[in-house]
């Protein structure tokens, strides 16, 4: 901590307000700012520091002034008044110092004014430099009340932020400043604390911690952190000689102080954004991440130039939308010394083929100016028309860049562009990404010779000294790091801004989805049904009797109900009855079977409090019914959202839709019947992870995944994603070496194919003579009758383009036959026969039965990874070719036999014995005077009912219980009656 001032007492060191002079200190002397008093600054009913304000005007705006002074003589500074509390009621205080305010006779008054792009033009600079910063100690805001807020700083006269300042010394900290917002700084009455009207931001501040809000709501006011990070996690680093939070009012090494001049008015002028929707406003403020990441990367493309690569890995649910539209709004308006536009253009990529509504929505709502965004829903041909016209931000898909667009929108070399890519994965390297970055880059030919052309050609997939590239995403893959990583000291790439998943979850800006992990089980008996035995070949069937089995009415039924009793009995009721959850299912079928069990059973228990809805994909057929989402929820699928948010719907079942880019922070619950891989696990289980008023957990119940696999999947990106070591790009000589050694292989007729093909527009001839040099090759491959040797050379031509794609984009090749080799297999690639396939087979309801099905709790409690529990990930080497193998022919028993191997047993009399004590747990007093005085078809249902709870209250409560049987529903209402019988005996006396 930092040493005060010696001049002070040590009694007077453990006092808050030596904390507050300190920063008045280093405000003063070091930012510019001047320090004022209070009360004799302060207007309490206006709420400004008027003298100020009007020094401010006559300063800058002499003319204007006058201008004034003669219309309105000594009424002049009351009419600005008016003025300036009639704009202020109407829009917020950011927007006010952003447009000023206008009075009769066309006189105008800027309130304040905004670094210029360029110092070309002096008078911009000096009246940016004629901005008054000021602070206020002890600001006695209320004409009700004696209450004061330590630290007030204005722009121009006009507040902006309020400062409660704590002092830990005083065993006083953060949280208590921010409860002193909360209950002593109510902002009814008050225009300082009035949300939009007064002050910005209101900032708790500790000498290690700080926190914001932009809106004051006595008890529920919400405050996020505007901390650093330390080591990886919450916090903030060491200061050497100061405290952690000197960020807030000293600049330091790696930036300017948030309270700077250059900080402050940069937040003002580009940054804070009111957000408008669903009926609510919210008032954004940067956290420091999001400011930080924002501010490195214009800093680095100014002092840079074009040509650039910035990966950007910030957590899931940590506002990447916003910083991605700060970004965009922001680099469009970068200029070099010679005061010329850096980037003539944004374009945002994102690999969904429908375009990201939220983020369409995030980024056109920061528009200052109408027409700066341009949205490409249309063709490529639009795509082009938006380039050519000079529209500074884009927002479209990679696929409107494909091969086939590329000659509509090539011929853009003369132009930057800033891609800012959303979510960056292994798509943004591969053809698409080639193809976006030839039609931005692409020239005439200027030489005859095709050695030439093809060199061209190959330099043209590598980096562009008229593109950056900035890639933002929260889960970075090893191609990821490679493309777009920036090398650090040890050789390795590393993302260029990192707010980590720890750090996000450490701070309570989004949950720990791996806090409450309960894991289960599914246990399978199958019989075959039919006399004869037919045999089958390949895998084929093995999978369709795992589909058969997961797809069966007692599996998908005891699910089901597993998932209604949970969301009633731990769910239902948090957020104060507006929890939400989410099933997600392995197919499309799987999810319309799971919904319309979810009616049956939601129905057959009268719970007349939970409705489901589903989403999957286009056009289904289940049981010679044709269904879509929308036949389904009985609505159109583009109102999904809004319905699911609203309180008509508590669950929503899914299959391949919703699993990423779907902000409902009101989901708490998530039920996964589906194998979960890797990346796919982080960004499906990143959708309960959104914090919410009141929302302090979550749950997670899997029925398929182990609590191992998904931390193994979340562990590599929980920290700073990083790679064991850089790929060595000299694979792809190996690769070349294997290909070219084939013996389907003549280089000259790749030399003569090559020659044709990159020697401009190709004509229907030209087609015709390639394809006909390739099937040279062909006609080897297919007389060749080593199907391993042949399945071996299919696998080598995927691994090579694949890895040719990605290394022709890190580095300029300057090798011409490996672009040609690459044009040459990529045909020959297409045009080879495909294996022999196995006959589809078609495993039918009269081939199976599932005689049982038991589900058993695996494990339960917490998954969370802690600090430095991360996986580095490999590198790029997926370039083993594995020989095709035939499979032997298995008999359907065999295959059966091996799913009950791997999949379950039988059910055993000790499985009978737990039903016993079912039993035995719901037979009480009022359960036998019911059944005593009423007959048996009228008290059964009551039985049933409570029979069937006491199974689920086992299953979830009794952790050492190995099974618990639940069998197909016939076989369930024959056990149920059985113990039935048994219960009424013993209600008798028998």
């Amino acid at each position: 901590m930092y040493n005060y001032d010696q001049t002070h007492t040590t009694t007077d060191i453990h006092q808050e307000k030596v904390f507050e002079e300190h920063i008045v200190a280093c405000l003063t002397s070091e930012q510019g700012y001047i320090e004022r008093n209070c009360p004799s600054h302060y207007d309490i009913a206006h709420a400004l520091d008027t003298a100020l304000l009007f020094r401010f005007l006559r300063e800058t705006q002499p003319v204007a002034w006058q201008a004034l002074a003669d219309h309105y003589s000594t009424q002049a500074e009351a009419e600005v008044l008016k003025r300036l509390e009639k704009a202020l009621k109407d829009k917020p205080t950011h927007v006010v110092l952003r447009e000023g305010i206008k009075l009769v006779p066309n006189i105008r008054f800027s309130l304040c004014f905004f670094k210029p792009a360029s110092n070309l033009n002096p008078d911009l600079t000096r009246l940016y430099e004629a901005n008054i910063l000021s602070v206020m100690r002890q600001v006695t805001y209320s004409a009700r009340n004696k209450n004061a807020i330590d630290l007030v700083t204005f722009v121009n006269g006009i507040p902006v932020t309020t400062l409660e300042v704590k002092n830990l010394l005083t065993q006083q900290t953060f949280k208590h400043a921010e409860r002193q917002y909360r209950k002593d700084r109510s902002p009814a009455g008050e225009p300082l604390l009035t949300f939009k009207r007064g002050a910005i931001v209101h900032l708790a501040v500790d000498q290690d911690n700080v926190s914001m809000t932009t809106r004051l709501m006595n008890g529920k006011t919400r405050f996020l952190p505007l901390n650093r990070g330390r080591d990886g996690g919450a916090g903030n680093p060491d200061v050497p000689g100061e405290n952690r939070t000197a960020y807030l009012y000293k600049d330091l090494s790696d930036g300017k102080a948030v309270l700077s001049r250059e900080v402050l008015l940069d937040l003002i002028g580009r940054f804070i954004h009111l957000e408008r929707g669903g009926g609510k406003e919210v008032l954004i403020f940067p956290r420091f991440q999001q400011l930080d990441a924002v501010r490195k990367l214009l800093a680095d493309a100014k002092a840079q130039g074009a040509g650039q690569n910035y990966l950007i890995q910030h957590s899931a649910g940590s506002g990447k939308s916003n910083t991605i539209a700060w970004t965009a709004h922001q680099i469009v308006n970068l200029h070099d010394d010679d005061d010329k536009p850096l980037f003539d253009t944004a374009i945002i990529v994102t690999d969904r083929l429908v375009l990201d509504r939220q983020l369409q929505n995030t980024i056109s709502g920061f528009a200052q100016t109408e027409g700066v965004v341009k949205k490409i829903d249309g063709t490529s041909r639009d795509l082009k028309k938006a380039i050519e016209d000079g529209a500074r931000i884009i927002i479209t898909t990679i696929q409107k860049f494909g091969t086939e667009h590329l000659a509509a929108i090539s011929g853009q070399s003369f132009k930057n562009f800033a891609v800012i890519i959303d979510e960056a994965h292994s798509s943004q390297s591969g053809k698409a990404a080639q193809a976006m970055a030839n039609a931005l880059t692409r020239e005439a030919a200027s030489s005859d010779d095709i050695e030439d052309l093809i060199l061209a050609h190959q330099q043209a997939r590598g980096p562009q000294k008229n593109i950056s590239f900035l890639a933002f995403t929260a889960t970075p893959r090893n191609v990821t790091l490679e493309r777009f990583g920036w090398i650090g000291s040890d050789g390795k790439p590393y993302p260029f801004h990192l707010y980590s998943m720890r750090q996000a979850i450490e701070e309570g800006f989004i949950l720990d989805v791996l806090q409450n992990y309960t894991t289960y089980k599914a246990y399978y008996q199958l019989e075959k049904t039919i006399e004869d035995d037919p045999e089958f070949k390949g895998r084929k069937a093995q999978a369709r009797v795992a589909r058969y089995a997961s797809l069966h009415p007692s599996a998908i039924d005891q699910k089901v109900q597993v998932i209604v009793e949970h969301f009633r009995r731990h769910v239902s009721k948090e957020l104060g009855g507006k929890a939400k959850a989410m099933v997600v299912t392995q197919s499309r079928e799987h999810a319309l079977r799971y919904w319309k069990q979810l009616n049956t059973y939601i129905q057959s228990e009268g719970y007349d409090d939970l409705k489901a809805l589903v989403a999957f994909s286009g056009d289904l057929e289940v049981d010679d019914q044709p269904w879509t989402e929308a036949i389904a929820n009985g609505f159109p699928e583009t109102e999904l959202p809004k319905r699911f948010d609203g309180d008509e719907f508590q669950i929503l079942v899914v299959a391949e839709k919703y699993q990423t880019g779907f902000d409902q922070p009101k989901l708490v619950a998530m039920y996964v019947d589906k194998k979960l891989a890797g990346l796919q696990a982080v960004q499906t289980l990143a959708r309960l992870n959104r914090t919410y008023p009141g929302k302090e957990r979550t749950f997670v119940f899997d029925f398929q995944n182990t609590m191992d696999d998904v931390k193994e999947a979340f562990s590599p990106f929980f920290e700073a994603t990083a790679i064991e070591e850089r790929t060595d790009l000299n694979q792809i000589y190996d690769l070349e070496q294997r290909i070219s050694g084939s013996s389907y292989i003549v280089a000259d007729e790749a030399e003569r194919f090559a020659e044709r093909f990159f020697k401009g527009e190709l004509d229907k001839q030209d087609r015709l003579e390639l394809e006909g040099t390739v099937r040279l090759a062909v006609s080897r491959f297919v007389l060749d009758e080593d199907e391993a040797q042949k399945e071996e050379f299919r696998q080598l031509l995927k691994s090579f383009a694949r890895f040719y794609s990605f290394v022709a984009q890190v580095v300029k090749l300057n090798d011409p036959w490996l672009e040609k080799l690459y044009a040459y297999t990529s045909w020959l690639s297409r045009l080879l026969p495909s294996r022999d396939v196995p006959p589809d087979v078609d495993v039918t309801d009269d081939m199976l039965e599932l005689s049982a099905f038991r589900l058993q709790k695996e494990a339960e409690g917490d998954a969370s990874l802690v600090a430095g529990e991360t996986a580095t990930l490999s590198p790029i080497s997926e370039f083993g070719a594995n020989p095709y193998t035939e499979e032997e022919e298995r008999s359907l028993s065999e295959i059966i036999d091996s799913f009950n191997d791997r999949h379950g047993t039988s059910f055993s009399r000790e499985d009978f014995l737990r039903f016993e004590r079912v039993n035995r747990e719901i037979l009480d007093d009022e359960m036998l005077e019911m059944m005593r005085n009423n007959p048996a078809d009228v008290v059964y249902n009551a039985f049933s009912q409570a029979f069937f709870q006491g199974m689920v209250r086992m299953f979830q409560q009794d952790n050492e219980m190995r099974s618990v049987v639940m069998t197909d529903k016939d076989a369930r209402e024959q056990a149920t009656r059985h113990f039935f019988k048994r219960a009424q005996r013993h209600a008798q006396g028998g």
